[in-house]
């Protein structure tokens, strides 16, 4: 297998919109949504899933089907996965409120689960997600995630009574006894644990008393460092508070809101006028007094001190345990935490556990869950933490985006866009070039074969023109330090910097993963220059430095791939390299530095060799100019249907791989001197242009 490129890009993956004003709408790109069974039917009906055992359940309280047959949520026309929209300001909240509300209506029932109905219409195989709350207790914490987590797990939350007294091990023994019963009925599959606060300690514990279990663990602000919290002072003063007095609940229902400023920046962001302003705010003032009354039946003094209690066992317990944990783990971390230590205990649990992730939310409190803006799918997405069976697929376990989270992130980097007013070229079929896309192969599979412009920004306005202009999703083959596993004191970027990456549908480069995506008929984006195009030295623009022999070619003529060649060019009218790889690695510091990244990420493993395969990840000296535009010229499809036989002698796919080289060296050859006949390669020509015709209009380009 070649080398192929890494993914590189200074502001991270996100691929940027090619009109500054506007983009297509959600239904222009993809079949009308089928609306989704609110939870919310009827009082009625909710507490028959959370109060009543269900028909159905067995010892270990398994919860009744109340959802119709498994079905897939990724249509076969879209590139996107089915989606809700964007909830509007303060709905994490409330939701959790209108379905705690009903819950907590006494019953003299034992801990249970129960399965949201809105969770109702998921992949085939989907894995068992156990919710395991905080210390509210009620199990509604995940309420505002219900209908995405729904599409792609089986969700049970654990509804614990207001005046169920069951002590902490007796709900790690529940929670045990369940994960056995669901792991022997699907052996293959594994169980997810996602607790935040108290069901975080439940999660830990359970996993350290089954480490022989696949258990994946996604715990928010774990209550292990309740110790070293300020909250436990409360303990002595809520035993001599009279019961009438409850003078905690407004400050934990501050607490839950997150930052208080919120509604503020919402009215200013959106210029409202002055009443309207004064308008929402009492609107809000009113709601928040409506919470403060179910909150107090959520904890009365009683069950409050309970918890609290409860939390001090659970960190104890918990800790004496952590040694013996085994499963991966994905630790959600505030850092404005005002509850419990979190940030620094977020070091320590890393240290302690031996499969942890860590991804951080710099403005987020200590109820994450219940803020605004929070994605649990993305986060799993994209930190890589969804898999059907006992190991991760790349392939087969990828989920493609949301329309939202694509508009999410390209709108991040929507700069790069904006600065080089990208032109697209293909090859029709005749041979004629056109402006656009339409010269690309809407069946698969593809494999686009191109050339790693610096820093690989050429990526950015690629990925989002083929699927706005062509609905297609672009697999990209990228270096494995993507992938690596966070370590402290690494140099470079953390994980969370390559999200987007892995959201839009990267995988790591290896044969197994490019013969995946072939057989799957994907369009498939590959470097074969990889991260040494996109790191070139001083005066090394548009130059390939392909490997000597490459395994793709054969590869793509046992599926009858169509081979499309392409060059770009643009990033000499952007920056040019002043400081290379060669003259940091004069400096003694500049040297350890890249020696301590490339260590501590993954070397490219492939059977290339050569500069190719031994780049070391270094970040060049740039020295940014005006900018120009960017150019991309795909070339005409190569067909290798029919040709597999012929392409197994190694000299017929090499004359092959020439070939495919030799097209793209002349798609930038062709580029670069076009481009000169560009009367709106300059930025501030295209800026008098859209002054003229309007901000939105097309900016043309050379002529044909």
């Amino acid at each position: 297998m070649a080398a192929a490129g890494a993914f590189i890009s200074a502001s991270g993956f996100s691929p940027a919109i090619l009109r500054r004003q506007s983009y297509p709408a959600p239904g222009a790109l993809r079949p009308a949504l089928s609306s989704t069974r609110r939870f919310a039917a009827s009082t009625t009906e909710q507490l028959s899933t959370a109060s009543a055992p269900p028909e159905d359940s067995g010892p270990n309280g398994r919860p009744r089907k109340d959802v119709e047959p498994s079905r897939s949520t990724v249509s076969a026309a879209s590139p996107f996965m089915e989606d809700e929209g964007p909830e509007g300001e303060g709905k994490s909240l409330e939701e959790f409120f209108d379905l705690a509300r009903d819950l907590i209506r006494p019953d003299g029932g034992p801990p249970r689960w129960f399965s949201p109905l809105e969770c109702g219409s998921r992949l085939d195989d989907s894995p068992l997600l156990l919710y395991l709350p905080g210390i509210d207790g009620t199990g509604a914490g995940l309420a505002s995630q219900h209908k995405k987590l729904g599409k792609i797990f089986d969700v049970w939350c654990l509804h614990i009574p207001v005046m169920d007294r069951t002590p902490f091990t007796g709900l790690v023994k529940m929670i045990e006894k369940t994960v056995k019963s669901e792991s022997h009925n699907s052996p293959n599959r594994p169980i997810y644990l996602v607790g935040e606060s108290l069901g975080a300690c439940l999660a830990l514990a359970v996993a350290a008393c089954n480490p022989d279990l696949d258990l994946v663990l996604i715990l928010a602000n774990p209550a292990t460092s309740f110790n070293a919290s300020q909250i436990q002072p409360l303990i002595p003063l809520l035993e001599i508070v009279p019961d009438q007095v409850q003078l905690s609940h407004p400050y934990l229902l501050t607490l839950m809101r997150g930052d208080p400023l919120k509604i503020l920046r919402a009215t200013s962001e959106k210029a409202l006028p002055p009443q309207e302003t004064v308008d929402m705010l009492s609107k809000d003032l009113l709601t928040m007094s409506s919470y403060v009354s179910v909150l107090a039946d959520i904890l009365p003094k009683g069950t409050l001190l309970w918890k609290l209690q409860m939390l001090k066992l659970a960190s104890a317990f918990t800790n004496s345990r952590l040694h013996a944990v085994k499963a991966q783990t994905l630790l959600l971390i505030s850092e404005r935490d005002q509850l419990l230590p979190s940030k620094a205990e977020a070091s320590r649990l890393y240290r302690a556990l031996p499969g942890c992730e860590i991804r951080k939310y710099e403005e987020n409190g200590h109820f994450l869950f219940l803020e605004d803006g929070i994605d649990l799918v993305t986060t799993i997405k994209s930190a890589r933490f969804y898999r059907r069976r006992k190991t991760l697929d790349d392939i087969a376990d990828y989920l493609p985006p949301t329309y939202s989270e694509f508009i999410k992130q390209f709108e991040s980097s929507r700069w790069v866009n904006d600065f080089t007013a990208p032109v697209m070229l293909s090859t029709l079929e005749n041979g004629k070039i056109v402006r656009g896309l339409a010269g690309i192969p809407s069946e698969g599979p593809v494999l686009l074969v191109g050339y790693h412009m610096l820093l690989g920004l050429e990526l950015v306005p690629l990925i989002a023109q083929f699927l706005f202009e062509r609905n297609i999703h672009v697999r990209g083959i990228a270096h494995p330090m993507m992938f690596a596993k966070y370590k402290e004191g690494r140099s470079g970027p953390s994980p969370s910097y390559y999200d987007t990456f892995r959201i839009m549908g990267a995988v790591p480069v290896s044969g197994t993963n490019l013969f995946k995506l072939l057989s799957r008929k994907a369009h498939i984006l590959l470097y074969p220059g990889g991260m040494r195009e996109a790191l070139h030295r001083k005066g090394e623009e548009y130059k390939l430095f392909w490997p000597e022999q490459s395994e793709f070619v054969r590869m793509a003529a046992r599926f009858g791939a169509k081979i499309v060649p392409f060059g770009a060019v643009g990033e000499d009218d952007i920056g040019q390299v002043v400081v290379d790889y060669d003259d940091l690695t004069k400096i003694p510091y500049f040297r350890d530095q890249i020696k301590n990244l490339t260590d501590g990420n993954v070397r490219l493993r492939t059977t290339a060799t050569g500069e190719v395969a031994n780049q070391d990840v270094h970040l060049p000296g740039i020295m940014p100019k005006i900018p120009g535009r960017f150019y991309y010229f795909f070339g005409k499809p190569i067909e290798t249907e029919g040709r597999k036989q012929e392409l197994k002698d190694r000299e017929k796919a090499h004359e092959l791989y020439l070939e495919v080289k030799s097209e793209v060296e002349k798609c930038i050859a062709y580029l670069k001197e076009k481009r000169e006949g560009d009367p709106y390669r300059s930025i501030f020509s295209r800026l008098v242009y859209q002054t003229i015709n309007g901000s939105s209009s097309e900016i043309p380009t050379f002529e044909l």
